[in-house]
Order: structure tokens, then sequence, then C-alpha cells
């Protein structure tokens, strides 16, 4: 038989043994029971699964084949958590089946990579988040949306590469056939990354009349010109991008370097190393972290730090390390610290630029006007070898924030009405671009804002965006020492088109809180008859330890030490600074005599408790957190219930043990 005659590859080397993600956990353990007999019934499936669910936080210190033991270890269903350490392997898993929006939340790559090397080959389900996907696509992990595949595996046909690829754009569909990202990455855009390849740059970017949205004109302004994308970047289209910056964090760098060094040896040609830039900022706290405590891990955390210095050390890159309580102590000055993506909006993003980073809060710059997206380590690696950023061109939803925010209401309380929508409930962000507008954007600071474009990632989108105006320059110069004009063409256009347009009108809107176990889960907190009592309250990380975020925190404290207000019996309070430029402010301000007085225990830029990984979270499963983070994933932040607020919401039920607005709180001290 001819080369050209070949039989399309199978899926599956081995018969089909498939595991649905049930919500039901007796269903789940008779699956992965082998002297089991007869199929048990999978439905309803779980929606909605987490890359949290699929390898918890402590779990990302591996970054090789050791992940193979740890799949879907902190899968919930009901109440339970059916699927232990090794369990996947034991029960030879190859095809997994799940419903909507699976590989939600972060952007780790270790989840595909966990499912693969556990021997899973395929994932079935009815919809995926964009990163997981294009993810698992990069590391040869093959997933469908045709759940018409399951009866057909349970038939006992083939499944050919070339119907998993079907409808797929051009590009995923090459990536996957070649077996992974690297692998076309070295046989398609060597001369991307030698510079022989085009940039496409603003004069052909500018070519034609058709009306394009802001994040439109950007992305052509930076399309690279290869001999495997077209030269136009329409919706659906797979492209490469040239980014203006590219971050990494420890939880990725070991597993990037291990990639790389794998398949090109020693030592790497990094593309313009000038523009990595390297973060040390989820392992601040971890010997304080239950999580890695008692599993035993922290030395692993080491290593895995370690392995990141040593990259940095070997090619010279900027690094930003992390800052531990004792080093803050003996010199405030030591070093310029914080999370990732927050860092980036402080530090490096401008107007009209692309940043990719490792992290899917990476659309925290997006408030500045330019785009920023979250990206997987393989996509990461890709980029540091050919200076090449895979994207799949989205479509747009516009979001119009009618009228002026009611005073106590706040960009988070917006966010958590957007995910409480049936529309966004049902997966109509899913991908897309979020372009804030609107009457409430205009009234809105850059690190407000900030909070909008962040949560995109829970909104399931690509990216957030707000054209930057008069408040960009201001934030720039008053913050960063740096002006900057505003061009012409930094705007959408009129006529430019948008999947969709959701209108929210901001003067309707009150404090609000998402219930336990999704960050979709919103109700009005003046709706809510029963208050639950609150254990340990939380400000900080990326979405809410910004500068006005600690505004926010400090009006309400020295509203309550005014009065004598103090911390009920059994309340914890920990307030944990975004970067060191929020401290200084903080300290400069006076602020940290006022937390010191209402007895909070004060954090050093980390993100910490978001990711369960320092001071913060919780515990015991009966503890309940109010909380300022932008997830709560089960799992997410510690065994207990945590519920989703502002900055005001969290510091007012702080005060009060249990879930309490500020203006409830000032109301009832009045009568």
């Amino acid at each position: 038989m001819t080369a050209a005659m070949a039989l399309p590859a199978c899926v599956l080397e081995a018969p089909p043994r498939l595991l649905f993600l049930s919500q039901d956990p007796a269903c789940i353990a008779a699956q992965l029971d082998r002297a089991a007999s007869g199929s048990p019934s999978a439905a309803p499936l779980r929606d909605d699964i987490s890359t949290d669910e699929i390898t918890p936080v402590p779990i990302l210190t591996h970054f090789d084949e050791k992940l193979g033991r740890y799949p879907y270890t902190g899968l919930a269903a009901g109440t339970a958590r059916p699927i232990g350490i090794d369990a996947i392997k034991q029960a030879g898993v190859n095809v997994v089946v799940a419903g909507k929006r699976y590989g939600k939340g972060s952007s780790r790559e270790h989840s595909p990579m966990a499912e693969k090397s556990a021997g899973v080959r395929l994932v079935i389900a009815e919809s995926f988040e964009r990163i997981y996907r294009q993810n698992a696509d990069n590391i040869g992990l093959y997933t469908s949306t045709d759940l018409g595949l399951v009866a057909r595996l349970q038939r006992g046909e083939s499944i050919t590469v070339d119907e998993i690829v079907a409808g797929r754009d051009a590009l995923s569909a090459a990536i996957v056939r070649a077996g992974g990202l690297l692998a076309f990455g070295q046989a398609h855009l060597q001369d991307v990354g030698q510079g022989r390849a085009g940039d496409m740059g603003p004069a052909q970017a500018t070519e034609g009349d058709a009306p394009r949205t802001l994040f439109e004109k950007i992305i052509r302004r930076h399309l690279l010109e290869t001999p495997v994308t077209p030269r136009d970047a329409q919706q659906g289209a797979g492209v490469f991008l040239r980014a203006d910056w590219r971050f990494i964090h420890e939880y990725y760098t070991g597993m990037a370097a291990h990639m790389l060094h794998a398949r090109f040896g020693r030592p790497l040609r990094l593309v313009d190393p000038a523009r990595i830039v390297v973060f040390e900022d989820h392992t601040s706290y971890v010997e304080e972290s239950p999580n890695h405590v008692r599993a035993g891990i922290v030395p692993n955390v080491r290593v895995m730090c370690q392995a990141q210095r040593d990259f940095v050390d070997a090619y010279q890159l900027r690094h930003h390390r992390t800052l531990t309580e004792s080093e803050a102590a003996q010199d405030p000055g030591a070093n310029v610290a914080g999370i990732s993506h927050a860092m980036m909006a402080e530090h490096y993003a401008l107007p009209g630029q692309v940043v990719v980073g490792t992290d899917s809060h990476t659309p925290h710059s997006g408030a500045l006007g330019c785009v920023a997206f979250g990206v997987g380590t393989t996509d990461m690696a890709n980029a540091f070898v050919t200076g090449a950023v895979r994207l799949t061109m989205p479509a747009s939803l516009r979001v119009d924030l009618a009228g002026a925010l009611p005073p106590g209401v706040t960009a988070k309380d917006i966010v958590l009405h957007l995910l409480a929508l049936p529309e966004i409930r049902a997966g109509a962000g899913v991908g897309k671009v979020f372009e804030f507008t609107g009457d409430a954007i205009a009234g809105l600071s850059v690190d407000e804002r900030a909070t909008l474009t962040n949560m995109t990632a829970e909104l399931g989108g690509l990216t957030g965006i707000v054209a930057p105006d008069a408040e960009t320059v201001r934030f720039l110069r008053e913050r960063r020492g740096v002006d900057v004009v505003i061009e012409p063409w930094m705007h959408s256009d009129p006529d430019a088109v948008y999947a969709a347009t959701l209108r929210v009108d901001c003067q309707a809107l009150s404090p609000l809180v998402a219930a336990p176990g999704d960050p979709g889960n919103g109700i009005p907190l003046s709706s809510l008859q029963a208050r639950p009592r609150i254990d340990i309250a939380y400000g900080g990380s990326c979405t809410a330890g910004k500068r006005e975020d600690f505004d926010a925190y400090h009006d309400v404290l020295a509203w309550a030490v005014a009065r004598g207000l103090t911390l009920p019996d059994g309340v914890t309070l920990y307030l944990q600074y975004g970067t060191t430029a929020v401290r200084d402010y903080c300290v400069a301000q006076g602020y940290d005599r006022t937390f010191a007085a209402i007895g909070a225990r004060i954090l050093q830029p980390s993100c910490g408790a978001c990711a369960n990984c320092g001071p913060g979270s919780s515990t015991d499963p009966e503890q309940v957190t109010i909380s300022a983070i932008n997830r709560n994933f089960p799992g997410r932040s510690g065994p207990g219930s945590v519920w989703l607020g502002s900055p005001p919401t969290v510091m007012a039920s702080a005060l009060a043990g249990k879930l309490m607005s500020f203006a409830e709180l000032q109301a009832g001290y009045a009568a």
C-alpha cells in the first residue's frame, strides 16, 4: 500500500475502556471496578468540571510522568471525591466522557498531561473550555464534542484521527495530526523564530475599510505570516502572533524546561529573551499551606521552584522572585514582587500590545487596552523557541454597562451579576472576547476595570478588553511614570461585528455574593434571607489585591475602628497584597495601622489562599469563608465552603460574623 493510500490512523490502540464522569459517585466507583459487570447508567454527566478538580493544586508540584497517578483526584460527585490516586491507571481507562464546559478554570496544562500520562487517549464532552482544549491539542490528547462517538466505541468501532479533527480549524487539525505543538513548531515555525517570517505590521493591518473591533485591530498588527496560516485573521481561523510580552510562573517553568530540553537539547535558543518575564508568585507561603504540609509535598515545591531558578539562571531571564515575610521585614525595598498578571499591568503591559502568560487570569492587563490571554505550558514553551503564539480567532461579545453604579457597588458585583446570567451559565461566553463598554466603564478606574477583565476567565472568555482613554493615561503616568499617547485607531469601529451584546443596567445592581461551588452561583445579597456565619474572611488575590481594593478594605475597617468595633470571636481576617507596590502604597497611607487595630493578619504579595497554597484557606469542611478571590470551585481554597463577594462585602461580613453588605452593617449600627 502506498503512503497516499494509507488508512487514517486510529485514535485508540487498545479496546475502549470508558469512564463516564457522572454526578453519582457510586456510578463512578462501579465503573472503576474492573470486576463489576454490566454498564452502569452514568446519567446525568457532570458539567463544569474544572482543572482544579482534574489536578488539584498540590498535584502541580509534579511536572513529568508522575502526574499520571493523579487525574480527577479532586473531582466532586455529590459530596464525594470518588477517584483516588492511581485509580485511572489501574482501571485501564482510555476514554473519558463528560458534560458541558469541560476543563474550565485554570490554564494548567498539568490536567491534560495527567490524563494522558494515566493512559487516557480521548476525552469526549459536550463542550470544552478554550485553554483546556488547546492544551490537549498541544500534547497529543484527543478531544471531541461528538457524543455519537460513545455508542460507536461501545460497539467496538474504530475512530480515526480524521474524524476527531473534523470541524476543527485547519491549524488545530494540523497540530493534532502532527502529534502536538512542539513537533508542529519544529517542522513549520523555525523561520518565524529566526525572524524571516513576516510581522504584517500596521501598514498592512490598516488595509481595507471593514469595520473592526479593537481586539481585531490589535491582532492584525501582531499577525505573523507563516507557511501554514492565512494572511488574514478571519473568525475561526488558527493564526500565530508576535507577543510583546510572554510570562510564566513557577508551576509551569519546570514543565516547559523539561519539554524543551527533551526535544531540543541544551542550550536552547530562545527568541527575544528580553521580552520574557518569569515570576515566583504561588509559593511564598507554601510552608503554611495546610494542603501542602499535610500531603508532605513542601520539598516537591522547593524542587519545582529551583527548576525555575535554574532555567532563569541558564538563560539570564528577567525574574521577580518570591518575597517572604522575613525578607520583607529585613528590607522592605529588597524586591519588586507580586502576582504575575497584576505585576504585568503595573510594570509592563501597554495599550495596543499583546501579552500572553501561563495563567488563566492573564486578561487582567486587558484593562489597559491590550490583548492579554492565558496559554498552557506547551504554548509558552513553543513561544520561547519560535517567537510565535497560537490563537484561534474568536468572536467578540459587547458588554454594555449602562448607567452609573450605585454607592457601595463595585466591579466585582458586576462580574458576579454577569456570571449568573442564564446565557453565560449556558456557555455563551466560552472562548469569546469580552469588550466592556458603556457609561459605567467611563466612571471606573483601571484597578476596577482590571477586575472585569481578570474575571473573563470565569466568564469562559479568551480575554477581556477596555478601550484606552484618559483614565488609562492617568493610571500609566501616576502608577508607572509612563506617558502614552492613545492612538486614533485604538477603539472599536461603530459598525464592528459582535456575536451578541449583553446590556447591564448598572444603576439597578446591588451587592452580590456567589454561593459555594461556582462563581456563577451569584445572588443579590439583599435576597438572601438566611445569612451563613463566617469563620474566615480573605481580602486579596490578583482580582482583589489592587490599590483600590485596599482603599475599599480600609474604608470599611476604618469606619469600624472609629466606632470601637472589633472582629467577632471565631472570625479570622486575612489581607494579602497583590504586589509590593500595593503594600508600599498602603503603608504610606497609614492603612497598616488600621489593619493592625482591627486584628487582621497581613500577608506579603502572593497568590496564597486563592490557589489553596497559603494562609486564608479553610482547614475543615465545616468552615465558611467569605472571600474576594475569583473562584470558589470545590476544594479551590480548602475543604470548607467559600462565598465570593466584593472587597467591601468581605470586610463587612468579617465584622458582622455573617454575610452582610457594608450598607447593611452601617444601617444596623445606626439602628
